[in-house]
Formats: structure tokens, sequence, C-alpha cells
């Protein structure tokens, strides 16, 4: 009897597939028409976002923009190509694209701080406020920038630490970009001894830097007494170079002042301080009126034996 109806059960199969047999066919075609649609999308995806960022390269665009841009277009992509898979096999469209709405405000209420992150990613590649390869300070965290991606950036410090920073702290705060300009000022305290000459200290100290071929002559050296200090004559010094040579250049304008000032005999104080003691007179304590009078012991009335002779 079960082989009875086991038998009649593959009767009933065959019978649905051969009476829906074009239906079938129509849904495997779709099915593998979405599948292709889906291989091809995520291949042109792909070789768009590449082309269009050599391309953006190649013309000497910000390799952040470049970047940027190409993530955009290939998620952009991705998401067309989804859509248009769902479509071949029959979803209605328009509703995957509400629930995609839909979807995407419940995650954007979730996901505030990526949301943000990534609007100031794209305000960041917008106004370029720093590019690849220049050196920055977002609020304290300083380094060279490696790529701006859409949610944060990579900095690599000088001492070859990788530091990630959200995109929207840094819109948040101060942004510091010490590469952008070509130029950059030395700006310097020397300190000498009171006894020194100031004329022959401002000498000494513009000669030093005059020599200098890295310093700009033509935006002027200044070397002025800036402010009459505890224990020194502070000097303030000031002069223009080129970006690349700052730190090398504020190197050696210091071993160079410190060697002329030594051989000139003018000292560098460091802080001092001069302490004076005083020994205060030990002072007599005076009776304490509450307490019984003491009584000094009286002296013996000196017998004729021991008062002095008088001469006869």
């Amino acid at each position: 009897m079960e082989d009875l109806n086991v038998v009649d059960k593959i009767n009933d199969a065959g019978s649905w597939l051969v009476n829906n047999e074009q239906l079938l066919i129509t849904y495997a075609v779709n099915v593998i028409a979405a599948i292709i649609i889906l291989t091809v999308g995520m291949l042109i995806a792909r070789v768009v976002s590449s082309t269009l960022n050599k391309i953006m390269k190649a013309r000497h665009i910000d390799i952040t923009v470049a970047d940027f841009l190409s993530a955009i277009i290939r998620y952009a992509i991705v998401i067309f190509t989804v859509i248009a898979a769902l479509g071949r096999i029959g979803v209605q469209t328009a509703s995957v694209i509400a629930v995609i709405g839909a979807a995407g405000l419940a995650v954007g209420l979730a996901l505030q701080g990526s949301l943000s992150n990534f609007a100031a990613g794209v305000l960041l590649v917008t106004f370029r406020h720093f590019r690849a390869g220049e050196y920055v300070d977002f609020a304290g965290t300083a380094g060279t920038v490696l790529v701006v991606q859409i949610f944060s950036t990579t900095l690599r410090t000088f001492d070859g630490k990788m530091i990630v920073v959200p995109n929207s702290k840094i819109l948040a705060g101060n942004i510091t970009n010490f590469s952008r300009e070509p130029d950059r000022l030395i700006d310097l305290i020397i300190s000498v001894s009171y006894d020194a000459d100031i004329d022959r200290v401002k000498t000494l100290l513009t000669d030093i830097i005059a020599a200098d071929t890295r310093v700009l002559q033509d935006k002027g050296i200044t070397v002025r007494l800036n402010a009459l200090g505890a224990s020194s004559l502070d000097f303030m010094v000031r002069a223009w170079v080129a970006r690349d040579a700052l730190q090398n250049a504020t190197f050696d304008l210091l071993e160079s002042f410190k060697r002329a000032l030594d051989q000139e005999g003018i000292g560098i104080p460091y802080p001092q301080m001069d302490v004076h003691l005083y020994r205060a007179a030990k002072t007599r304590p005076e009776p304490d009126p509450s307490s019984p009078a003491q009584s000094t012991p009286e002296q013996p009335n000196p017998t004729p034996a021991d008062s002095p002779r008088q001469p006869s």
C-alpha cells in the first residue's frame, strides 16, 4: 500500500512538472539572469572604480579625492546591481526601495556616529583641508596623512605609529596643516647672562643667521631683546626657511649660537635662587605674672677678710 502511495506522489510530481514546465523554465532563466547580472555588476563596479582611480591619479588629482570618489562610485554600482537582480527574479523594486529606505532610516538612527563620520568624510574631501602626504595635527594627534576613507582618516606618526581618527572628530576640532605653506618660521628664545653686552649679543646672533644659506634673507631677520627674565636677558630670534629645511636649520642654528656664545665668554644662565639665612638674637623671656615671684638668691656680704684692702 505504501508503495502505491509513493508511486502516486511521483506521478503527481511528474504531472506538476509537465504542467508547469514553462513557468519553471521562466523562473530558471530569471534566476540565472539575476546571477549573471550580479556577477557582471560586481565586475563592472570593480573595473570602473579602479579605472576611474587611475585616471584621476594620472591627471594629478589628489590621492585622497581619487580614493574617496572611486569608493563611492563602486558602492553605488553595487547597490544598483543588487536592485536590478532582485527585479529580474520578480521582486518589486519599488517595494525593495521602500524597504531599503525604512531600513536605512532605522540603521541611520542606530548608527548616528557612523553617519556623522561619513558626512564629515564627504566634507573633508570636498573642502580639502588636507591631502595625503601632508603633516597635520588634529587636536593633539599629529602625523602624516596616509588615506582619507569614508569613515576615518589614517595617520602615520613620526615614530612609526598608525593612528586612525574618526572623521567627525577631525571636523569638530581644529585642523593644523604644517605642509600647506612653502615657508616656515623659526622662532627661538636665546637667554644670556645680565652682564652680557646687548649690542654684542645681537650682532653675534645676526651674523650667524645671515651666514646660513637656508635662511630666506628677503623675508627679514629679527634679533631683539624680548624680556628681562628672572636671571637672564631673553633675546627673540626669528627667521624664515623653506618648509623642508625647518628642523635641520633649527638644530644647526642652536648649535652655532651655543658655540659662538662660549667663544665670546657669554654665559647662558640657568634659573637660580639666592637664599639668605639670618640668625635672630636670643631674647630673655619675660616673667609670667601669674606665676609666684621667684626671689633671687641673696649674695653674702663680703667679710672684712674678703673685702679689698684699701691702701694705707
